[in-house]
């Protein structure tokens, strides 16, 4: 091969000049940087009131440090594919670790609520670009099998890191106290930002796009998907569009919806690219996307709340117990990995879809005595699911994905399952106070038919309180709060079984997508250029 030959091949395919060992370097790096912006979504959850008063907020007032990052991180995910053409991957991503470190800093020593909202807000746009580029770079850097495992690392770490981010942050907090929740974000960031500068260029950059900026677009990009996830994140507690916040905020995600797409489709230069949704594969396989990302998101959501609220439990016993779904996460890794290689991706979907539907099902007859081992196999199952699931998925996605719409493709592809987890977590705690509602009138209505019942469970109680110490009128107020609460809890306990069956037949339903999405293990892709 001539120097010109060998020149004009680097500069159509600069990965394929790169040392096996310099990717590697590289995408353990992205892959760092992925875990620490999902882990910080989570990490606050189990130390909120903790944060509330060190800052001297508000309970309404503290739920903006999750809903800031959120907001900015959904809106960063899909803008990342137009920075790292006018940027290279390398610098955006570097940038964002380095931004991401510093507001990791600023949140630790915030002086205030209004501070810290925008040090998290910061922090979660920076953060959303790190989860799509890395798992667009493990495509462009990697093949076939190499693909495969690149792809279950990165599952890994997308379902481990919310899954253990709140029983890290109780332990952290417990441990150093709450603004160290922002301090270990330090030196994992300054290592990944330092390490992909020293590991140099693998990727042209175009920086006159950033002079064809289509602003508007841009701006209702934000207002599309910021708003949207406020409605989501907000909207179950402030009873949807009777609030005002909230509907104003559905208005302007209505309106900027109708502008972002319309700019979409006629945008000399539009900041995102759906040329992927061509594809009917792509389509279908963004659907399942999405309903992954509902199970994911809400399952790490449930076990949790079901375990504080019903079974009682502190931070670190709910991280000891939900740790179970992360070591089964790691251990079908490798074998979601080797499948990838060698069956069909959709029969692989189906498997895990099928598993999905069966933790969450297995789940459907909790009762509040349930705990560690009760939970054991459900999780387990999940577990397994997720990988099984998350590789095959990204694998349909990105799989036959030309080079120039990849990193497109994988920002839609992690858009859409971070969307599936906010409608998912929207969905269930609208479905679960609801079904606690009637779950509980249907209670007290049995009782009332019962008197006989609830009046010999009412003395019980009063006299194992007045055994107990008690005088006869603290007594029975103690047992008739004690009886309340047992009918609370069984009451939500029903409803976390009615949440838990619905979700397991979403899982069944998906089933009739996955005939529409590509076919074929995860062999070595085409490296396609439009021009």
């Amino acid at each position: 091969m001539t120097a010109g030959s060998l020149a004009a091949s680097l500069e159509r395919s600069p990965p394929a000049a790169l040392a096996p060992w310099k990717k590697l370097a590289i995408f353990f790096a992205m892959a760092v940087g992925q875990f620490m912006a999902l882990l910080d979504i989570q990490i606050v959850v189990a130390s909120m009131s903790s944060i509330q008063a060190g800052l001297s907020a508000s309970l309404d007032e503290i739920d903006w440090i999750q809903t800031a990052y959120l907001m900015a991180e959904i809106v960063m995910i899909p803008l990342s594919a137009y920075l790292a053409q006018a940027l290279s991957t390398r610098w955006v991503f570097v940038g964002s670790a380095a931004l991401f470190t510093l507001t990791s800093l600023f949140c630790g020593i915030a002086w205030d609520l209004p501070s810290m909202v925008v040090f998290r807000a910061v922090q979660g746009f920076v953060g959303g670009a790190m989860i799509p580029l890395a798992f667009a770079t493990g495509f462009t850097f990697f093949d076939g099998a190499e693909a495969a495992t690149a792809t279950a690392v990165l599952g890994v770490m997308s379902t481990l890191a919310p899954t253990l981010g709140p029983a890290i942050g109780g332990w952290i907090t417990d441990g150093l106290g709450w603004r160290w929740l922002f301090f270990v974000n330090i030196p994992p960031g300054l290592a990944v930002a330092l390490s992909l500068v020293a590991l140099g260029r693998f990727e042209k950059a175009d920086p006159r796009l950033l002079l064809k900026i289509d602003w508007l677009h841009a701006a209702s990009l934000a207002g599309f998907l910021g708003a949207l996830q406020y409605v989501l994140e907000e909207g179950p507690q402030r009873a949807w569009l009777q609030d005002r916040v909230v509907a104003s905020m559905a208005w302007v995600a209505g309106v900027s919806g109708l502008v972002f797409i319309e700019r979409c489709l006629f945008s000399p230069r539009p900041l995102v690219n759906i040329s992927p949704f061509r594809q009917r594969g792509f389509v279908a396989a963004s659907i399942l996307s999405f309903v992954i990302g509902f199970g994911i998101f809400t399952s790490v959501y449930l076990t949790p709340v079901f375990l504080a609220r019903v079974r009682g439990y502190t931070s670190l016993d709910i991280g000891s117990t939900v740790f179970i779904a992360g070591v089964f996460m790691t251990l079908s890794a490798g074998p979601s990995a080797w499948l990838a290689a060698r069956v069909d991706l959709r029969v692989l979907m189906v498997a895990g879809l099928l598993l999905y539907g069966a933790s969450f099902w297995m789940m459907s007859s909790m009762t509040p005595q349930w705990g560690f081992w009760e939970l054991f196999w459900p999780q387990a199952v999940r577990g397994a699911a997720v990988l099984l699931t998350m590789v095959s998925v990204v694998g349909m996605a990105l799989r036959d994905m030309p080079d120039d719409e990849l990193k497109d493709a994988s920002g839609f592809n992690n858009l859409l399952r971070n969307l599936g987890g906010a409608f998912g977590i929207a969905a269930v705690n609208t479905w679960l106070i609801d079904f606690t509602q009637s779950h509980a009138a249907m209670l007290d209505q049995a009782l009332g038919r019962t008197p006989g019942a609830a009046r010999e469970a009412l003395t019980g109680l009063a006299l194992r309180f007045g055994e107990s110490g008690l005088g006869p009128a603290r007594s029975q107020g103690a047992a008739a709060q004690t009886l309340l609460q047992g009918v609370g809890g069984q009451a939500l306990t029903l409803a976390f079984d009615d949440v838990f069956r619905i979700t397991a037949w979403l899982f069944v339903a998906c089933l009739l997508v996955v005939p529409f999405c590509r076919g074929g293990p995860m062999t070595h892709r085409q490296r396609i250029h439009h021009h």
